[in-house]
């Protein structure tokens, strides 16, 4: 694919309701994840055309008699939406939050259901344990409270402990965004119904799955993504060595986000991944201030400065170098999963190992592998173990 030339044209957004279901049924397709999504999307110019030539495609890759989401489904993921109250959010539109557009892999959509103006409220997700400490969870209200009081939307991801007590707080002053690992309108844990309830009237849950999906543990690390994406930075309170919140942190890393921790006794396990991320260099948080101090004061919507950066920031659909891009044809992203799966077996193999050898023998560097281990992963086509390690799903 000629970029260069494809930076001439903007990515269309959907100017209908013909079109929200074409997108739809893109995304939804078999072995079409975000980079796939947006690479179609820009060789072919629409959702529409890109589903006409899918089958195609899949073929040139190797993918014989290939059909793409059939119609209904999209219709059914559409109605359901609609009828629990939810809107939909799409890549390149002005309510589609900036921040969470820069990232790797943005989602091309996103459900929501609440107050939309929070996506573009500064945002600080504040992570942790679910089974936090005392201390734990009373320094979540405190975090909470400081930052709600000092413009900042709080994110996180609706679990117990630390982020079922930092959305409860945050949502007195209406300032909370739930992100969720199932549908928009499935709730989990179930304790958190009333919660969750809350959060749609006066705050905004979000979800990338389409409604009614009920969570499974490989969406979480695709939640995660979207928690840190959303923020300025991300604030763990509690983790255990190997945690979700952990995972997080990392996805914050990859995407350029301020990644700060709450030190905790060296005897406490709940405490040991902060721990871990502050002797790695991860800023380390005694109280609100210090979060402050790294990233800068929030911004209140509706003042001269912020009404400034809004006149300055140009929604992605026209300003087009903002665009998700891939220099990557299906065919050599085809060939790259070839090669990384050709290279794991049953036993682990380091990920800067394997990233090392293919960059030997592919070329490819760092940024063009760590996505596609991502959607391996997430395909359940590989398996992240503890360490940096990677092996072959059987």
């Amino acid at each position: 694919m000629d970029l260069s030339a494809s930076l001439l044209h903007p990515t269309p957004t959907p100017q209908s309701e013909e079109d929200e279901l074409a997108w739809i049924r893109l995304l939804r397709s078999r072995r079409v994840g975000v980079a796939t999504f947006f690479r179609l999307l820009t060789e072919h110019g629409s959702a529409q055309a890109a589903l006409e030539a899918l089958p195609d495609v899949a073929a040139q890759a190797g993918v014989k008699d290939y059909t793409p989401c059939p119609p209904e489904v999209a219709e059914a993921e559409h109605r359901r939406a609609r009828f629990a109250g939810a809107r939909m959010v799409t890549w390149g539109t002005p309510n589609y939050p900036e921040l969470l557009s820069e990232i790797a892999d943005p989602p091309p959509f996103i459900w929501a259901m609440g107050d939309i103006a929070l996506l573009h409220r500064p945002m600080v997700a504040l992570i942790g344990a679910r089974n936090a400490s005392s201390i734990g969870l009373r320094m979540t209200r405190k975090l909470s409270q400081d930052l709600s009081d000092a413009g900042f939307t709080i994110v996180s991801g609706l679990a117990r402990g630390v982020d079922t007590v930092a959305h409860q707080v945050a949502l007195e002053a209406g300032h909370t965004i739930a992100v969720m690992a199932g549908g928009v309108d499935v709730i989990y844990p179930k304790e958190n119904t009333v919660l969750a309830e809350d959060i749609g009237r006066k705050g905004l849950r979000l979800s990338e799955q389409p409604p009614g999906l009920t969570p499974q543990a490989r969406h979480f690390p695709r939640r995660n993504r979207l928690i840190s994406g959303l923020a300025r930075a991300v604030v763990v309170v509690e983790a255990a060595a190997k945690s979700g919140s952990l995972i997080t942190a990392r996805n914050a890393l990859d995407q350029g986000r301020d990644v700060l921790a709450v030190p905790g006794h060296p005897f406490d396990a709940r405490a040991s991944g902060c721990n871990f991320l502050i002797r790695d260099g991860a800023a380390l948080v005694r109280g609100a201030q210090d979060v402050i101090d790294a990233i800068g004061p929030a911004i209140a919507p509706g003042t001269n400065e912020d009404a400034n950066a809004s006149a300055q920031a140009t929604p992605p659909q026209v300003e087009e170098n903002a665009r998700p891009k891939d220099k990557r044809t299906l065919a050599q992203t085809a060939q790259l999963h070839s090669q990384i799966l050709a290279r794991l077996g049953p036993s682990p193999l380091a990920e800067d190992q394997l990233i090392r050898d293919l960059g030997d023998h592919m070329g490819a560097g760092s940024g063009d592998i760590l996505p596609e281990l991502v959607n391996l992963e997430l395909e359940g086509r590989i398996t992240r173990q503890p360490g940096g390690l990677l092996s072959r799903s059987q």
